[in-house]
Order: structure tokens, then sequence, then C-alpha cells
């Protein structure tokens, strides 16, 4: 009854000597069996012992939406103690890994019914599985990412950016982002002028001025999957200044994206897009990591940062969006996603990189 990927995640435990894996909301449920539970006061959770079968614990309300097949489903009742029945079964455990979006409730009355045993996040062996995506999600991210291009497309012709508010154009993004295939728009940043000094922005009642640098940041779900893409425009034409910043950040995007080989050191990315900018004496104003994972999440493993010394692998999926960043004045950022293919980086954004006149 077991899925290939529950197989692989027992076969993980053995190996990390984990006696039990124990799994509520979030992303490694759905990675394992398919199915995706809100956080709710009622626990969902996947009991994976690591030899025999997973069961899952469901609010018998929840059941019907529960994929059939996939693995043994024992659906709860108000008046029964799911607690007790998922501790009935991690009870002979020593180490138990526990997934990392567990509400801390839960796994309290959980640990009430157990004698003391050894707790690791459950992500220390899921992201091993998770981090290295099959054919038949990076179908899913490749379509995703074409679909976001095509965004991208549009907006020079669609609509204008001068004299409308950063929420507005936001507002559009999360449509058009829809309008190309995607489930579900989850984020759109737009950030004018000094704005994009802050790589998190929130859009606002700005209103976009001619003169603007203005960072576009969006991305959504299609079946499942994510995409995550980012470009810089520029409303009218731009100072010399914002032109010799986005020309550096083009060109450490396509270092960094150059540098993506089987074999190098997730740091060694974030290294080479870095060395573009701080030989030019921007440095202090790339203010984050040169990417991260991503798949069922829109931020996962591998990320691309300082210290990271994992090597990469055929099949990580992962964002390169190196930034500079002049507080009071402008932001600049460029974010493809990319794979780790044999012969080196497959990106799935092919969007033009170039700086973008718009009205």
């Amino acid at each position: 009854m077991n899925t290939s990927r529950i197989t692989r995640l027992q076969e993980r435990m053995a190996a990390d000597g984990i006696d039990h894996t124990v799994i509520s909301t979030g992303a490694d449920l759905l990675y394992l069996i398919g199915y995706s539970t809100m956080p709710l006061e009622r626990i969902t959770a996947l009991s994976v012992p690591v030899e025999g079968d997973a069961v899952l614990f469901v609010p018998r309300l929840e059941a019907p939406r529960v994929p059939e097949g996939v693995v043994e489903v024992v659906a709860w009742d108000e008046l029964d103690d799911p607690i007790g029945m998922l501790a009935d079964r991690c009870k002979a455990s020593d180490a138990i890994a526990i997934g990392d979006h567990m509400w801390s409730v839960f796994l309290i009355r959980l640990l009430e019914r157990l004698d003391d045993p050894r707790l690791v996040p459950a992500s220390e062996l899921t992201r091993r599985l998770r981090e290295v995506k099959d054919e038949k999600e990076i179908d899913a991210l490749r379509r995703a990412g074409a679909a976001v291009d095509r965004v991208l497309a549009r907006l020079p012709e669609e609509f204008p950016f001068e004299g409308r508010t950063e929420r507005q154009v936001a507002e559009d993004l999360r449509r058009m982002v829809v309008e190309e295939g995607h489930d579900e728009a989850w984020f759109a940043i737009v950030a004018a002028g000094p704005n994009g000094a802050s790589p998190h922005h929130e859009p606002g009642d700005r209103v976009i001025s001619r003169g603007d640098v203005v960072v576009c940041d969006f991305g959504g779900t299609l079946d499942g999957y994510y995409s995550d893409v980012t470009r810089t425009f520029s409303v009218g034409e731009l100072s010399e200044k914002a032109r010799e910043v986005h020309a550096l950040v083009h060109q450490a995007n396509i270092a960094a994206r150059d540098a993506v080989r089987p074999g190098v050191p997730c740091q060694e990315i974030d290294r080479t897009a870095r060395r573009v900018i701080e030989e030019a004496g921007y440095g202090e104003w790339f203010i984050h990591r040169t990417g991260h994972g991503i798949g069922l999440e829109v931020h996962e493993h591998p990320y691309i940062v300082e210290g990271n010394t994992e090597e990469l692998a055929p099949g990580n999926a992962f964002s390169i969006e190196p930034g500079i960043y002049l507080p009071g004045e402008f932001g600049v950022r460029i974010e493809d996603i990319v794979v780790c293919a044999t012969d080196g980086a497959d990106s799935l954004n092919n969007a033009p990189r170039d700086l973008v006149v718009v009205g």
C-alpha cells in the first residue's frame, strides 16, 4: 500500500536510525501521498514506521478528500482521541522525526503519551528526497516558468505603469498569472522607486512616476508547483547610475547561471554572483542569498548561500536572483528558476533580462 516515495522515506529512516516519522500539514504530506490539508484544530497526521504500512489519521469530515488507495486511512470522529491513536503507533519508538509544520499543541499532547523519544525535524529526511526533482516535477516547474514568462511578455503592451499605484499593478500581475495557466497566484511584489530597495516590499498606494525603477517579482502554483520570476522595469529613460546597476545585476545573473554544474557547491554559485557585484563596489548592497530551492514550496532546499557546501545534483531546482538595493534610491533584481542538468543550468525562465522601458 505504500507509495514509492514513502518507501524511499523508510529507507532514509533506516539509514538514519529513525523509528517513526509523523507528518502533519505542509508540503511534505503533499509530496508523500498527494494530499494537502489545511492547518486546522483537528489534527491530520501521517504515521510512517520504519517498517510496515503508513497510516493517515484524518478527521472524518475531511476523509472524502484523501486520494484513494495511497495509504490506509483512519477517519476519526469528534469524540475520538486521535492523539492517543497516533501515540499507540509511536510507543515503541526511540527516535521520531516530526514534520516541520506540526502544531506545537499536537506535539506537546503526543509527547505526554510517549516515553521521552529522541526527536528530529522530518525535513532532515524529506529534504533529501524532495530537493532532487523527477521528470514529472521538472515538467510542472517548466510549464509554470513558461507561464510567467508569457505574463512578462504582455506587460509592456497591456497596461501602463506610470500614474498607477503599486497595488494596481500587482493586482494585474496576479490576474495575468492565472490567465496564463496557473491554478493560483500566490504573490506579486511591485516596488517602485525607493521602495525597490526593500526586497520583500508589500505593494502599496505609491503612484508610479516617470523615472522610477520598478521591481516586479511574482509567481503562483501550477499543478502544485511554484513559479517565481523577477524583472526590473524602467518608467521612461533612466539615469546612468540606474543603468549601471541593472547591467551589473544582469552580469551577476549570467555568471551564476553559467557556474551551475553537478558537483559544484551551492555556496560557489552564491560567491560567483556576489563577486561580480563586489568587484564593482556594490557588495554591501547585495543583502540576501543568491537563491533558494523551489518546488511544492516557493522556498525550499537547496539554498544558494555562503556556508552551504552541499554539492549540486542533477534535478536540483532553484532560483538565481542577485540584486542591488540602494536605500532611498531604487533596487534592481533579476530572477530566474533553473534546474541543474548534467551539462549545466537548464533555465526555466527565458523572458528577456534586459532593462525594459515601459510607459
